[in-house]
């Protein structure tokens, strides 16, 4: 069997693609767009009708939304290792931490690139913006407290919600008055390690060549 996953650069559906990467499951990429301006596949909407990706398709069924993505394929895929079983204690920890990454830290990200999702009027899209950088250090600053110094987010064992985890910072814009991921040690740590990894090498092999010039 082989999945179809809608996918579209600089979006989630890079970490899911890297998910797939990591279970070793083949896979179809349907191109799409983040731009909302622009047209989606007919497929793309019929299941997600918000227009947004990842959109995964097996078979005859189909899902969206990333945290509920990864966990799916996660479980679905025992044999990989990126997630905690149901009756492992982690699991609360693996779930809760997908949860905040979708609803916190995302959440924090659309106040300051979509602020007219937020604001009544255009006039209050600035203030809209302001507050998704001081919600996006916020919710950050969590996430690295709650690591410390623990090796992975689960402590010693290497899951998806590190993947996640790396996706995000991906996303971080100094240029637009976002934090910068190395405000965040223990998050800037693993996301160091996960990067190093064959599958995220692969699927973010421009990125990573981009953040390498920036650098030189």
């Amino acid at each position: 069997m082989t999945y179809k996953l809608f996918y579209a650069l600089g979006s989630a559906a890079m970490g899911v693609r890297v998910i797939l990467e990591e279970i070793g499951a083949p896979y179809e990429l349907i191109e799409t767009t983040i731009d909302m301006d622009k047209p989606r596949p007919p497929e793309q909407l019929a299941i997600n009708p918000n227009g947004w990706v990842p959109v995964l398709v097996w078979g005859d069924s189909a899902m969206y939304e990333c945290a509920a993505i990864t966990v799916f394929l996660s479980d679905r895929h025992p044999e990989a290792g990126l997630a905690p079983r149901i009756d492992e204690d982690d699991r609360g920890v693996f779930l809760q931490t997908l949860v905040y990454f979708s609803n916190s830290v995302q959440n924090a990200f659309q106040l300051n690139y979509y602020p007219d999702r937020f604001a009544d009027t255009p006039e209050d899209e600035a203030s809209a913006m302001r507050r998704g950088i001081r919600r996006l250090r916020e919710t950050w600053t969590v996430i690295d407290d709650q690591i410390g110094d623990k090796e992975w987010i689960l402590g010693d064992r290497f899951s998806a919600a590190d993947i996640y985890l790396f996706m995000l910072t991906t996303w971080l814009a100094p240029s637009l008055g976002q934090p910068a991921v190395e405000e965040f040690p223990n998050v800037q740590r693993i996301a160091k390690k996960v990067m190093a990894r064959p599958s995220v090498q692969l699927v973010y092999e421009k990125w990573i060549a981009e953040l390498q010039s920036n650098r030189s």
